[in-house]
């Protein structure tokens, strides 16, 4: 079950986390942006950063989640 989930918030990720795709992932884009000084973000910027990365935080720690109990 647990490895479900994984596999569910693997792919989220992979879509949502990423889309839109070209000209490069959106999130990859809102993070360079952000590591720049994040000069000119509007709070729409930050939600859309905040929604992008939502799907990413909840992979890592489920993954991080499971490798602690493996030990």
């Amino acid at each position: 079950m647990k490895n479900k989930n994984i596999g569910i918030w693997l792919l989220i990720s992979l879509t949502l986390g990423l889309a839109p795709f070209l000209p490069e992932p959106h999130i990859w884009g809102k993070l360079r942006w952000i590591a720049g000084g994040a000069h000119g973000m509007q709070p729409m910027d930050w939600f859309d950063a905040f929604l992008h990365g939502t799907p990413w935080l909840v992979l890592f720690f489920l993954v991080g989640k499971t490798l602690v109990k493996r030990r």
